[in-house]
């Protein structure tokens, strides 16, 4: 296998696996919580992984799977722009 290839598979994989963990930590999450909740971590993970993935696409020149990874990647970071929007106004009315 070539380097340069070799190094992209290694990128996509890369990204597939910490894509794929925000499942596992969403999981874990909902079990110490003991009801279903979406930790900020899974938004990180969702925001990493999905670039990563979508830097793979663009190099595999997928328009598909390009499509599909911008559109994610852009709801997973208005997810974490809203919910970093609530803890800021929780910690507000804390101090008030």
């Amino acid at each position: 296998m070539e380097g340069s290839s070799s190094h992209w598979l290694v990128v996509g994989l890369t990204g597939q696996t910490i894509f794929s963990a925000r499942f596992l930590l969403q999981w874990i999450y909902s079990e110490i919580k003991r009801q279903s909740a979406i930790p900020m971590i899974f938004w990180y993970a969702s925001i990493v992984g999905g670039a990563t993935l979508l830097g793979y696409a663009i190099h595999k020149q997928d328009p598909v799977f390009i499509v599909g990874q911008t559109g994610g990647v852009l709801i997973y970071l208005r997810n974490l722009q809203l919910r970093l929007r609530e803890n800021r106004q929780q910690r507000h009315e804390a101090l008030n």
